[in-house]
């Protein structure tokens, strides 16, 4: 029996309008942005057929629609995602508005609401700013050699307003990091800005309207400047760009029409003499109140005895408007337990390993320091555990201006940790005088997931934590100890579990850039991007994250231009490593081997059993193979068909190549039969035709007799181990690693007090220099077997973006209910089923505009529905099979 409802209540219309998958963005450079669009609908089977954009230059025009800038007219089609502007050339610096309404199978939808974007800085000559700040290291201690350490600088600028403003846009950049005010108020919430760059090929600025914060008279623009990756944390070629620096521009159109620019330029004043006397992402930030600048950023302070700015050169790389939103704080929490040592410190217990900083609302002494220091764990005598941060020192440090109670954050570091040692307070302080505040960038959270087990629900919770905890304008691998370093092979298919719980569309199409701006001028990329640890390893597992990545934004958001804009990049990669790697169509070459997979002693970091460790060759020449036949999908969706044939034809020879000298027909195993060997060529399809199951059947003799049941995969065979064993039929067996307690396992990690997810399978034991307690490379492809195959929402075959759903959930014993929901580019997708007792029910949300087909097991006993949603029913061999267009059904067996 089947049930029907409505998708949502309400009447039929058009919502979550974007442009360039943001919501009325500032500062847009492409000359064509693209427009996006949901549809709701009281009714089920909703489908677009037609759609209607206007854009106009003000709302007033767009409303009366006169002097449109763009109509398109009634276009027909289904299209709602990422339709490029096709008007009238559009304007540096300006305001846009548009609106849209679609034509459905249920009627015609009102215009929705306006919306609007504006545009960048689209030309060089439209920038009058200099580059400014303060070319020396003049404080004590500052030093740009070793553990590098420098002030803050401060700078600021007076002007005037007669007139009534009707636009100010702020246009800035300050390396490393900046804050930004008007009249003593923030320009925004955004913290760490500009995001990360490779320096020297892009530098980002960012726009804001800031209209609101000028007022007639006297104004004063502030900037406040940090360190950040520019004068980076350690002494290093390729981390040390120069001193900070700001280039800062603020237009004003007045009410009459009349202009005014208010840039920065050597006009400006400057001090470092302000209370950050040091700021370090590594080390922490220390702030003496004793050297506040009261009102700095205000126009009644008087600044005559600051310095007059210096011109500093440009940072060398292009100047562009920032695609992605910068960092923010997006959640705060309160500690749940203060512990007081015998010496009167204090440790302070988040009860969650997080990252950002602590707001403290204290009272402290005149001149008496209060640290902070930040740490993941403890040790068995309750004092910090630090060895495994390494050199980073992660101590915050204030000293009161007066006695007495005091309220305080930093400005130019984060932190990542559970616990805080506190000294030099001379009172107890309590829970309420903390609050974590949780930063990473600017993005909605698209996922939720819940089970009948606790372990799988724990485990959800823990990867939420880690990968949010590592999105820091780039993906990063860690983000507590002297490295967070955006590594990408931790990346490869987990940036696509990523995706099923945040919108990281925009922070992985930046990701792309930085990995094409630090590539090699032979094609080589880095291991790590931007490359601030520059490793070109000739190697292929690491930068397939490149491609893969890239097939991310388009599969799971319909966007192909990052496959498009860098195209070329990746095949000009594969040539180099064809050139350098191949010898007799097999990978040479290979750096990192299945890292991390589970050693044989748990004191160990590294396997040192040869029947543990896969062949670097095999490791390199399957991922190679897998990146060719993305190539071919590239080649075709970017107009370059004519590369197709030779990537087939390459291909073909590595299968033939790899499959003589690595595959024992005889045992149908590949080379030593680990199980990163087996499911690696499995999963991207080197295995001979005829021999998958036999194959299959190595890998699970492999896993429950040589590993009782366990994971005994690296980085890279963790990748396809779960789907692969629910793919071959055996769910049980990837449910029992999902659940495992012991060693190793990701309830291994839980049972040790694991609130994110570790470096290494045995990150309570092994040596301390590479036991980070927040990373997220192990979790391979945990998270796409969680929605695609617990949940099941996949994208049916030849569609893109969930276009069309196939729902297909598995169903492992001892799993009685999953509940989960995905936020995709056309709505909310939700599936939640219970199975017990003999009864089964299945609740779906399927979003207006898509479609879905459901596949349920016979053994279900499902009755075939009928309703209006309903397109389609045929029972097939193995159950029945139904296609669903949108709207909220309920599946229930027959009882």
């Amino acid at each position: 029996m089947l049930c029907l409802a409505g998708c949502q209540s309400g009447q039929l219309q058009v919502v979550s309008l974007k442009v360039e998958m943001q919501e009325n963005p500032q500062g847009v450079s492409t000359p064509s942005p693209r427009f996006s669009w949901q549809i709701t609908s009281p009714g089920v089977d909703l489908r677009q057929q037609s759609y209607r954009i206007q854009v106009a230059s003000s709302e007033e025009d767009l409303k009366k629609e006169k002097n449109l800038l763009w109509d398109s007219g009634i276009a027909s089609g289904d299209e709602s995602i990422l339709i490029p502007y096709e008007g009238g050339k559009l304007s540096s610096g300006k305001a846009y508005y548009w609106r849209v309404k679609v034509a459905t199978n249920q009627g015609e939808t009102a215009w929705s609401a306006i919306n609007h974007w504006s545009t960048a800085l689209l030309d060089s000559t439209d920038w009058r700013a200099k580059w400014i700040g303060q070319d020396t290291m003049s404080n004590p201690g500052e030093t740009n050699k070793g553990n590098t350490r420098l002030a803050a600088r401060y700078l600021r600028k007076p002007f005037h307003a007669e007139k009534k403003v009707e636009r100010a846009v702020l246009y800035i950049s300050g390396l490393g990091a900046y804050e930004a005010y008007l009249n003593g108020k923030r320009v925004s919430d955004d913290v760490l800005a500009p995001t990360v760059s490779w320096y020297p090929e892009k530098v980002y600025y960012n726009v804001y309207d800031v209209t609101p914060l000028i007022g007639k008279g006297d104004n004063l623009l502030g900037v406040k400047l940090g360190n950040g990756r520019y004068f980076g944390m350690r002494e290093s070629p390729t981390m040390i760009f120069g001193l900070p620096r700001l280039l800062a521009q603020l237009n004003i159109e007045y009410a009459d029409g009349s202009t005014d620019t208010i840039v920065s330029d050597e006009s400006w004043r400057v001090t470092s003499k302000g209370p950050i006397v040091a700021n370090n992402e590594f080390d922490g930030e220390e702030y003496d109140a004793r050297l506040e600048l009261p009102d700095w950023n205000t126009a009644k302070y008087d600044d005559t005895e600051w310095l007059q700015a210096d011109i500093m050169e440009a940072p060398g790389g292009k100047l562009t408007a920032q695609p992605n939103p910068n960092i923010t704080v997006q959640d705060e929490i309160t500690p749940v337990h203060i512990t007081r040592l015998s010496d009167g410190r204090f440790i302070l217990d988040m009860g969650q390993n997080m990252v950002g900083w602590l707001n403290i609302n204290l009272k402290g002494k005149q001149g008496q320091p209060v640290t902070m220091r930040f740490a993941e764990t403890l040790n068995a005598d309750s004092t910090l555990y630090t060895a495994n941060l390494r050199s980073a020192k992660v101590t915050d440090v204030y000293i009161p201006a007066k006695d007495g109670a005091f309220r305080w954050e930093p400005s130019f570091v984060f932190h990542g940790f559970r616990f805080v040692e506190i000294a030099g307070l001379d009172e107890q302080p309590s829970l309420s005088d903390f609050t974590g505040k949780v930063i990473y960038d600017r993005m909605q959270t698209t996922g939720r997931f819940e089970t009948s087990n606790e372990l799988i629900d724990q485990l959800f919770k823990n990867a939420y934590w880690g990968i949010r905890s590592n999105y820091r304008g780039m993906p990063t691998d860690c983000p507590q100890r002297d490295e967070r370093q955006g590594w990408l092979g931790d990346r490869v298919t987990g940036c696509f579990g990523e995706a099923f719980v945040f919108d990281n569309a925009l922070l992985y199409a930046k990701w792309l850039q930085d990995i094409e701006d630090s590539q090699s001028p032979e094609g080589d990329i880095s291991d790590v991007s931007p490359r601030y640890w520059t490793i070109y390893d000739k190697d292929v597992t690491w930068p397939a994250a490149y491609f893969y990545a890239a097939k991310m934004l388009w599969r799971q958001y319909g966007d192909m231009e990052p496959v498009k804009r860098h195209y070329a990049s990746m095949k000009r990669f594969l040539e180099h490593i064809q050139q350098v790697s191949m010898q007799d169509y097999i990978l040479t070459k290979d750096t990192y081997g299945d890292w991390c997979m589970p050693p044989e002693s748990q004191e160990l970091i590294h396997s040192q059993d040869p029947s543990r460790k896969t062949a670097g060759a095999i490791l390199s020449t399957t991922m190679y193979y897998s990146l060719l036949n993305l190539m071919q999908e590239f080649a075709g969706i970017t107009g370059n068909q004519a590369d197709i044939a030779g990537y087939k034809e390459l291909a073909a020879k590595i299968k033939d190549a790899y499959n003589q000298r690595f595959f024992n027909t005889d045992s149908a195993l590949y080379d030593n039969n680990t199980v990163t060997a087996n499911i690696l060529s499995l999963r991207l399809g080197l295995v001979p035709e005829g021999y998958e199951e036999k194959v299959f059947e190595n890998i699970v003799r492999k896993t429950e007799v040589d590993f009782d049941g366990h994971v005994s995969t690296g980085v890279l065979g963790i990748q396809h181990l779960m789907r692969g064993l629910t793919e071959y039929g055996r769910v049980d067996l990837a449910y029992k690693i999902a659940t495992n307690e012991t060693y190793p396992s990701w309830g291994y990690m839980i049972n040790k007090g694991a609130t994110t997810i570790w470096e290494l399978w045995n990150g309570d034991t092994a040596d301390p220099a590479m036991n980070s307690g927040n990373h997220v490379m192990l979790l391979g492809d945990l998270l796409i077997w969680y929605y695609e195959d617990l949940a099941g929402i996949k994208n049916a075959p030849g569609s893109i973006a969930y276009k069309q759903l196939l729902m297909e959930p598995v169903f492992p014993d001892g799993l009685s209910h999953v509940k989960a929901s995905y936020h995709s580019v056309y709505g909310e997708i939700k599936s939640e089923w219970r199975k017990e007792d003999g009864s089964f029910s299945w609740d779906i949300v399927i979003p207006g505009n898509t479609s879905a087909v459901v596949k349920l097991p016979k053994s279900l006993n499902i009755a075939q529905p009928e309703g209006a949603g309903v397109r389609n029913v045929k029972e097939t061999e193995s159950g029945i099979e139904i296609e669903l267009g949108s709207g909220t059904y309920r599946l229930v067996n027959r009882g």
